[in-house]
């Protein structure tokens, strides 16, 4: 007869054998891959009012397209009005939705002041909105020492205060409905510091705890939050990323051959979480994925391993080395 303590190592010897594989198979996390295969279908999101911003381009512009295709209503916002008014084009040649059913809302989010003007156009076309996706933003590439605190600034109002302030102003809309679901596009540098990426990861490491409060905040007017966290994405991130000057951008196009996630990729995972209503997802290629899990679970080994390992991504950030910007 077998002992049954032998079974049961055994046995939880080949479930964390089957978790690795699973994990070191995957491109997000385990939660969001089970969502995937066994969760509510993203057809469930249809008929949806959702409002994107930062969708001129990049994840914002391919979430529009998943969207529209699953027969979501959508409210377009970036500063580039002729490329959101091409989109939209693009997205009713497609035969996805109808012209009534695509909204432009071109504003510059910096203006803090339009956020509720905003919101008002918005319900009078089309009476409600469902989700909020914050997804504009900006990256940054610099180290702390020679970044001017300007800079800083420039960083957290796009990244961080400009979608709480959008957030505010849909929230009393979500309170009166009893109901609202809001995404925010945060990042792995939300959850991981990394060198060059400082004052980025500030951003997004203050955009995640304020998310998590409202989250706790909102649950009993069953309003949903959705913190998304991609790793390195296609993307013009890297042609408008912030640098050590204050009016000085990077201006550096994403080699092609780079392991990086495409945008329709990060798009359709993040349509998965939104249909399903999950807390955070982390969303990325390996190794970052596999370095998420590392710090969420063991941080103090994972931080000894980042101080030493990490000297070599320093020794590039100051050589400017392009190398470097292969990390999200």
């Amino acid at each position: 007869m077998e002992d049954p303590v032998s079974v049961l190592l055994l046995l939880c010897v080949t479930c964390l054998i089957v978790l690795a594989v699973m994990l070191f198979l995957s491109d997000c996390d385990l939660q969001l891959k089970w969502a995937e295969k066994f969760g509510h279908s993203t057809g469930s999101l249809k008929d949806q009012v959702v409002w994107i911003t930062g969708a001129s381009s990049g994840i914002g512009e391919s979430l529009a397209y998943k969207l529209a295709a699953i027969g979501c209503r959508l409210v377009l916002t970036a500063r580039r009005e002729d490329r959101l008014l091409q989109i939209k084009q693009n997205i009713i040649d497609h035969g996805y939705l109808t012209e009534e059913n695509i909204l432009i809302v071109p504003i510059d989010l910096l203006q803090f002041n339009s956020h509720s003007d905003a919101v008002q156009t918005v319900l009078q076309h089309f009476d409600k909105i469902d989700i909020l996706v914050n997804n504009a933003g900006r990256s940054q590439r610099s180290l702390i020492e020679r970044c001017p605190l300007e800079v800083d600034k420039q960083v957290l109002d796009i990244n961080t205060l400009s979608p709480i302030s959008l957030t505010k102003a849909v929230l009393p809309h979500f309170i009166k409905r009893k109901a609202g679901h809001i995404v925010f596009t945060s990042s792995i540098a939300g959850k991981i510091g990394s060198p060059g990426l400082g004052s980025y990861a500030c951003s997004k490491h203050a955009l995640q705890g304020w998310l998590d409060t409202l989250r706790i905040e909102m649950y009993t007017y069953n309003i949903h939050v959705t913190s998304v966290c991609p790793g390195p994405v296609f993307s013009e991130a890297l042609v408008h990323a912030f640098t050590d000057k204050v009016d000085k951008t990077l201006g550096v196009t994403m080699d092609p051959k780079e392991r990086r996630m495409t945008a329709e990729r990060c798009a359709t995972l993040m349509s998965v979480a939104m249909a399903n209503r999950l807390d955070e997802v982390w969303v990325s290629p390996h190794p970052e994925l596999f370095y998420l899990y590392l710090f969420q679970y063991f941080p103090s080994i994972a931080k000894r391993i980042a101080k030493v390992f990490g000297q070599e991504r320093v020794t590039k950030v100051k050589t400017g080395s392009r190398s470097l910007h292969k990390t999200s």
